[in-house]
């Protein structure tokens, strides 16, 4: 598979997560479960999610416009490399904070090792060929 196929498929990961962090206000019926909370957690809460999905729709706006610079400048597999590591390190703490044995939890958890490997894929790629 070439590296710009593998940055479209990290853009809609991407995409798909940004989508998911959207839904958390009615999945996790934040306006009721963040009310046993004071202000300064409730807003940090919600402003680090939105945040987030900033972050994930700018990463898949550029592997979605720009696949060949990510994959061919320095620039670009910098990036890829910080957002194989983001999803190395997201993985890493679902171990750490949500130590749950539930079917939902074990999805993300392969859904981030998954991003993580997305990410890595084209610059293990690159040097090769």
């Amino acid at each position: 598979m070439r590296g710009e196929t593998l940055v479209y498929l990290c853009g809609a990961h991407s995409l798909g997560f940004a989508a998911f962090h959207l839904a958390f206000w009615k999945l996790f019926d934040w306006p009721a479960a963040l009310r046993g909370t004071n202000l300064a957690t409730r807003a940090v809460v919600q402003i680090l999610n939105l945040r987030l999905i900033y972050v994930l729709l700018g990463v898949a706006a550029l592997c979605f416009w720009l696949p060949h610079e990510l994959v061919a400048t320095r620039l670009g597999r910098a990036l890829l490399a910080g957002m194989a590591l983001f999803w190395a390190g997201r993985l890493a703490e679902q171990f750490v904070f949500l130590r749950y044995n539930v079917l939902p939890l074990h999805v993300l958890t392969a859904l981030f090792a998954l991003g993580a490997v997305l990410f890595a894929l084209p610059l293990a790629l690159g040097r090769v060929a």
